[in-house]
């Protein structure tokens, strides 16, 4: 299927690993032309059609240094807003700080460089807005209270946004991952491994036993819903929340 998407420009942000990393290849094997932003920039050619860029979501500094790139660019037509997930951690006893962090780094930083993008996909009359959040929105995981929470509000921004814009060819949409087999994913398990004395293989069988699908999905398996959602074919796509999980979520 030709997607329809070669030629045109992509910024997918948490592009050095994970998710973001698969997300930036599968667009580039699409013949898109893609900013690949991070925190830190490795050195190395990895695509053609990639461009590394440094930027920092927990750092307003960053981030406006970002948008002024995007401005000099001309802006973008595929946007992909993937922020790392904070600190693992129960709900109680959070300090406020920490809930602003969170916000300001995985809400906050997303919702300006979304409208530093949005004027030049008005004009264009073309655009895709997706947004990776987590399956914790739709059913919280236990001990991680900040995610879940902040990425609650980004799903009510996003299907607020997706009605604002979808009259401009803009689609707005999110990809809930399961468990996928990222370097987060297993950092999650060691830390539950660690917690609860259990071995780290023990671990992972439990999770993979309330997977019907009963394994951890690939990161290239989740790029290509992303991939999808920003083709012309998926245009009437939009408001929506896609879950990549295995059947992991019962309800909804």
């Amino acid at each position: 299927m030709d997607l329809q998407i070669s030629g045109k420009k992509a910024l997918v942000l948490g592009a050095s690993r994970g998710l973001g990393a698969a997300i930036a290849y599968g667009l580039a094997a699409e013949g898109v032309h893609v900013l690949a932003a991070a925190r830190t920039t490795q050195s190395g050619e990895i695509s053609p059609f990639i461009t590394r860029i440094a930027v920092d979501l927990a750092d307003p500094t960053s981030v406006a240094v970002l948008k002024e790139q995007l401005r000099l660019q001309g802006g973008v037509d595929i946007l992909i807003n993937n922020s790392g997930g904070p600190k693992a951690g129960p709900a109680i006893n959070q300090s406020r700080q920490s809930w602003l962090s969170a916000f300001d780094a995985m809400a906050a930083s997303i919702f300006e460089i979304t409208d530093a993008v949005l004027d030049g996909m008005i004009a264009r009359k073309w655009g895709r807005i997706i947004t990776i959040g987590s399956s914790g929105v739709q059913q919280p995981i236990a001990n991680l209270a900040l995610s879940n929470s902040v990425r609650a509000a980004v799903v009510g921004w996003s299907k607020t946004l997706a009605a604002e814009v979808a009259g401009h060819g803009i689609t707005v949409n999110m990809i809930l991952p399961g468990r996928i087999d990222t370097d987060r994913v297993r950092e999650l398990d060691h830390l539950q491994a660690e917690k609860t004395g259990k071995s780290l293989d023990a671990v992972r069988e439990a999770s993979r036993e309330g997977i019907p699908a009963g394994r951890y999905g690939r990161p290239e398996e989740f790029a290509a819903v992303a991939v999808f959602l920003a083709s012309e074919q998926a245009s009437y796509i939009t408001g929506s929340q896609v879950r990549v999980d295995g059947g992991m979520i019962k309800g909804h």
